[in-house]
């Protein structure tokens, strides 16, 4: 990897390169949340030695404007990286792309300032995302005095308690004289002991919160690896292409292999163009991108919800427009396509006014748009009962068919095995489908006694199945024929008529079987092909090119008597050798080679095969 600093601010040490996410170790990953100048760059400052602030006019300043990023090793624990987010109001959505992906929060209040209206909006994202898991750090205890401070920390705790974050731990610190922290080290130990272990296998989705270019490296991102395993060679998709991982680090140590949680830096080669915060990098083909979905909404009345707002989830901020359907679920429209899942997180932000009006919890990724009248009332009935939890059984009686790449490319668990190919059913709606094939092709039979064999295509049509697979795998108990579905009956009724017309034709071949009736005698019958066709799926003729006709089996018997002319033969010996005509050899013979009772042994002469039957 480039020497640039992909992670945070430089710091001198030898890069190694290894697997995992920490040399072994677990690495968790925390992010800062707090006013403006309460101190969280301070306070990462003192845990690491490093500095999170990564521009010239942020140290100037002396306030965060983007994310900034710091590490250590806790005693007694395992790495712990940092995502400083700034605190400043216009500065939200940059504090929103640093938060959203990260599992934990250390949340930071002033002592000699208290509780702010940033400390308001940022606690108000946490919980609006669900973060279920913090630390409250009160600073700058060398400004005032214990009883002030004490105040300070019961009021925040207060505050926290009601939101997702519930009870949290609370440590008094000072970061410019080094007061308790060495107690706040042993607070963000037990934080990150209490965090769910990641899981390794699952699909990636690295949100990218920074984006640069260095020469000679081409393109480099960086995100919080949250789930699932990245490796150098791995190929993964972005912005509708695929690029290739062509580095690897993980704390500025080159890497073949990072597994979650880890913060990340990904070096990349090739794709489909510019790739910037807010993007996402997939695992190829595990993934649906969607611009529409229908969520659950905790907070504000989804009839009371602005209808433009801005969707936060991973590093992405997206316009959208809100559509209520019932007292707490929504449709949201996205300017853009997003890689989201069922159970996703996300919150509704406007920033005109300056808040957060409600969370969301993605139910449905892929939703049925709406085609008329009632639509609406019946989708909010419909949605009232879901969870936000994956559920394969219930998504599947949803949706009755579906292919198995899809359900799990919508996050939900497959919970079955397919019918057909890669293709999901409902075991209800199969049996329904299996049961109305059945009656289609009985009243098809009844309607057509001279043509009882169903079309596949319009059985299809009819079920109104989406691929052929499924209809292949319908009709397993049915007798398939010429692309035909048959049922109780499988021959044609032929009408009187055509019934005497074909009998006749049979005792004429009866006396001569290789002197098949030309076009005019068949003509001069009423046989047309239609009728034909029916009596050879009758059963009662076998029809060849040219219009020829002849017994059923007769095909095989003049296989045997060629067999008798004992080698190879040319048209003209088969031709006198069943006392026929060239009309009647030559379609004879093509069906006899495609049946494979003969071969060409060269462009004059044919052997028989041996076969019988």
């Amino acid at each position: 990897m480039p020497a640039r600093p992909a992670l945070g601010a430089a710091r001198s040490g030898r890069r190694t390169r290894r697997g995992g996410a920490g040399g072994g170790a677990v690495m968790h990953v925390v992010a800062t949340a707090g006013h403006v100048d309460h101190g969280k760059s301070t306070l990462v400052r003192a845990l690491t030695g490093m500095e999170p602030d990564r521009l010239e006019e942020e140290r100037r300043r002396g306030l965060t404007i983007d994310l900034g990023f710091a590490w250590t090793t806790l005693p007694g624990g395992g790495p712990l990286a940092f995502v400083d987010v700034p605190g400043h109001e216009r500065l939200v959505a940059t504090m929103l792309a640093g938060v959203g992906p990260v599992p934990a929060v250390m949340f930071v209040v002033a002592a000699d300032q208290g509780w702010q209206r940033q400390s308001e909006e940022h606690l108000a994202v946490l919980d609006a995302l669900g973060v279920r898991h913090g630390l409250l750090v009160v600073t700058r205890r060398d400004l005032t005095g214990e009883a002030a401070a004490n105040r300070v920390r019961d009021d925040a705790l207060a505050r926290i308690a009601a939101t997702s974050l519930g009870k949290v731990e609370a440590v008094t610190v000072s970061g410019a004289t080094g007061e308790g922290m060495d107690g706040l080290r042993d607070a963000l130990r037990r934080l990150a002991g209490s965090l769910p272990p990641p899981d390794a296998e699952a699909d990636v989705r690295l949100w990218v919160d920074r984006a640069f270019t260095i020469r000679g490296r081409g393109t480099v991102v960086t995100g919080t690896l949250g789930a699932g395993t990245i490796r150098v060679g791995d190929r993964l998709a972005a912005g509708g292409g695929l690029v290739r991982v062509r580095g690897l680090q993980s704390l500025k140590e080159d890497r073949d292999t990072v597994s979650a949680v880890a913060r990340v830096a990904v070096n990349l080669h090739g794709g489909p163009g510019e790739i910037g915060r807010g993007d996402a990098l997939l695992t190829p083909e595990r993934w649906l991108t969607t611009d529409v979905i229908d969520v659950r909404l905790r907070g504000d009345p989804a009839g009371d919800l602005p209808r433009e707002l801005i969707l936060h989830v991973g590093s992405a901020a997206v316009p959208v427009h809100v559509r209520p359907l019932g007292d707490d679920t929504a449709r949201v429209s996205l300017r853009r396509p997003l890689p989201l899942r069922v159970g996703d997180v996300a919150l509704l932000r406007d920033p005109g006014r300056h808040r957060v009006p409600a969370g969301v919890t993605v139910l449905d990724v892929r939703p049925e748009p709406f085609t008329g009248r009632g639509a609406a009332a019946a989708r909010a009935r419909e949605l009232a009962s879901l969870t936000g939890r994956p559920d394969g059984a219930a998504e599947l009686r949803r949706r009755r068919l579906i292919r198995r790449t899809d359900l799990i490319a919508m996050g939900v668990p497959v919970p079955r095995e397919p019918v057909a190919g890669d293709w999901l059913a409902d075991p209800g709606h199969w049996d329904e489908l299996r049961g109305r094939l059945v009656t289609a092709v009985e009243e098809h039979a009844a309607a057509n006694p001279s043509d009882p064999g169903l079309p596949a295509d319009a059985a299809r049509r009819a079920l109104g199945l989406p691929d052929r697979a499924l209809l292949d795998a319908l009709a397993a108990g049915l007798r398939q024929r010429g692309g035909r579905i048959y049922g109780r009956t499988t021959a044609p009724e032929l009408p009187p008529a055509v019934r005497a017309a074909v009998d006749a034709v049979r005792r004429e071949l009866a006396e001569a079987p290789f002197r098949a009736p030309d076009a005019n005698r068949l003509a001069e019958l009423g046989l047309t092909p239609k009728t034909l066709a029916a009596a050879e799926a009758a059963g009662a003729l076998l029809r060849l090119g040219g219009g020829i006709v002849l017994l059923p089996g007769d095909d095989a018997r003049a296989a045997a008597l060629l067999a008798e002319l004992g080698g190879p033969f040319t048209l003209s010996e088969a031709r006198r050798a069943l006392g026929t005509t060239r009309r009647v050899a030559v379609p004879l013979l093509e069906h006899l080679d495609e049946a494979g009772y003969t071969v060409r042994v060269d462009d004059l002469r044919r052997r028989c095969t041996g076969r019988t039957t």
